[in-house]
């Protein structure tokens, strides 16, 4: 990569208006309001973190907010792909507006990059790639740091929505697998203010250790629900909360808490070998510089990884078809389909025709909260 991402900073403000005839043009849907706007704002700084054109090409990038709500979500899809004739289509942040987004993906035959781990039924993800690693590739690293800490029985606490049953569905059998009782479900929906009658029956049941299944700053309130119901086992948080917001609200509550991510947050931490470190470094120094001292996240990253992604498919395709045609974002997909590894922030990606994942099944790491930052645990 030929230009620092210091310089990339520079053209941020550039992407986001460039002029209306670009060549490529790129929509973006995120929740910059509602239950996900913690995820949604800084997967929006990063998209402003690209430059000013992506692989030779000038771009256009509409960012639109969909408000975590997939009807929403829907109707800016579809601004993109009639409206703006969109190249690609980023987003959402939120899983159940990702899978929502999907849907046009599919009937409109553009390539989306979906900025959450959207699971689809095989028939509707041709056209659907994911940026941040799958909730598998989390369950893999979180029930094996379970098994170290000799955890043998496990509460869940998570959202109603897919994010929450598509975790728990990925759970459940690793943790049959590694001999360790699931002794209670409970469910909340993303706006809810309470769960005081879901902590009482899990923090009676006393397991080991309680999993929480929830999204920035909202992840923080079942875990301080299960602490004032006397719970005193550890707590273990998805990538999903990821992000300063649960040491905001959850405060002393939440230290020592256990929390999956893909490994730009702790970049700094990793082995010189590991192949996101030295691109993970420089780009929390750049969101940090940007956005201000401590604020580097799981979800910003994943915006700038669709960038590096995109600019190195962009130019494969365009020696098939010129930006702005069904032919070329068809010759975009196989060129992400091509099966080429490429080092981004969060890992290794390497899309196949049948992998729209990616990222290989040990790529997740565990990070613990210590003293309100974040280490990463061995």
């Amino acid at each position: 990569m030929t230009r620092t991402i210091h310089h990339l900073l520079a053209a941020a403000l550039c992407a986001v208006a460039s002029t209306a005839w670009a060549d490529l043009t790129i929509g973006v849907s995120v929740p910059l309001t509602g239950p996900a706007s913690g995820l949604g704002i800084p997967m929006s700084n990063g998209v402003k973190m690209w430059p000013q054109t992506i692989g030779g090409e000038k771009v256009n990038v509409v960012i639109l907010d969909d408000a975590t709500d997939p009807t929403k979500g829907v109707q800016n899809a579809r601004r993109f792909v009639n409206q703006d004739h969109a190249d690609v289509i980023v987003g959402s942040g939120a899983t159940p507006v990702g899978i929502a987004i999907a849907e046009v993906a599919s009937e409109s035959r553009t390539p989306q990059l979906s900025l959450s781990p959207i699971g689809l039924p095989p028939a509707k993800e041709g056209w659907s790639f994911r940026m941040p690693q799958s909730n598998g590739v989390m369950a893999n690293a979180m029930v094996a740091h379970m098994q170290k800490q000799g955890v043998k029985s496990v509460g869940f606490i998570g959202y109603t929505d897919a994010y929450g049953e598509q975790w728990l569905q990925e759970l459940k059998p690793r943790l049959e697998k590694a001999g360790i009782r699931l002794v209670g479900e409970e469910r909340f929906a993303r706006s809810d203010t309470s769960v005081t009658a879901q902590a009482l029956k899990l923090a009676s049941a006393n397991p080991d250790a309680m999993v929480v299944v929830a999204s920035g700053s909202g992840a923080a309130m079942p875990q301080l629900a299960l602490i004032e119901r006397g719970y005193k086992g550890k707590f273990y948080q998805t990538h999903a909360a990821a992000t300063k917001d649960l040491m905001r609200v959850g405060g002393k509550a939440v230290e020592g808490t256990f929390v999956t991510s893909g490994p730009v947050v702790v970049a700094e931490q990793l082995p010189d070998s590991h192949p996101s470190k030295a691109l993970g470094v420089k780009f929390n120094a750049a969101y940090e510089q940007a956005y201000g001292a401590g604020l580097r996240n799981q979800f910003a990253a994943h915006s700038y990884d669709a960038y590096l992604l995109l600019d190195k498919a962009v130019p494969v395709a365009l020696k098939k078809a010129k930006a702005g045609t069904p032919e070329f974002r068809a010759a975009l997909k196989e060129a992400l389909e091509a099966g080429t590894p490429l080092a981004v922030t969060h890992g290794t990606l390497d899309y196949t025709p049948t992998d729209h994942w990616g990222f290989r099944p040990d790529t997740g790491v565990v990070m613990k909260v210590v003293n309100g930052e974040w280490k990463l645990e061995p």
